[in-house]
């Protein structure tokens, strides 16, 4: 069955002022969208942000981890900006981290995974994007 998301999981996730998101594949290239929805999550949205790539980059002055595993604290959503190939693995790491959510951008789409992490309790949304979101429905916006 294909996953659906949930308004009231959308609308949770981005109206909780202050939650840690941890956007993984987020680098400070600034032709990538992970950077511009980022900064709208952290600066429009009050969310604390937590760039999660390979090299471990600081992006909008945050400090960078190059895996989910290595960030201290709690992690509210997992937001990944990764290839539907790729994004299996993240999730399961979200899984094992014990994140609340993740959240797979616009064209990013894996059922399976996106059932594993329903399984283990997270709360997912799929296929979209936080900025989309807010522009379809301006009450979203904290």
């Amino acid at each position: 069955m294909a996953h659906t998301n949930d308004p009231a999981t959308i609308r949770r996730l981005m109206t909780h002022r202050g939650a840690r998101w941890a956007v993984v594949g987020l680098t400070p290239n600034p032709r990538r969208a992970a950077v511009g929805v980022a900064k709208f999550l952290r600066d429009e949205q009050g969310m604390e942000i937590i760039p999660v790539n390979l090299g471990a980059q600081e992006v909008h002055g945050e400090r960078g981890y190059r895996a989910l595993a290595d960030v201290p604290g709690q992690i509210d959503v997992v937001d990944c900006f990764v290839n539907s190939q790729k994004v299996g693995a993240i999730v399961d790491q979200a899984i094992e981290i014990r994140a609340k959510a993740v959240w797979l951008q616009l064209g990013v789409i894996d059922e399976a995974a996106a059932q594993r992490a329903a399984d283990a309790g997270l709360d997912v949304v799929m296929d979209t994007c936080p900025v989309i979101e807010v522009r379809k429905d301006p009450s979203l916006r904290t």
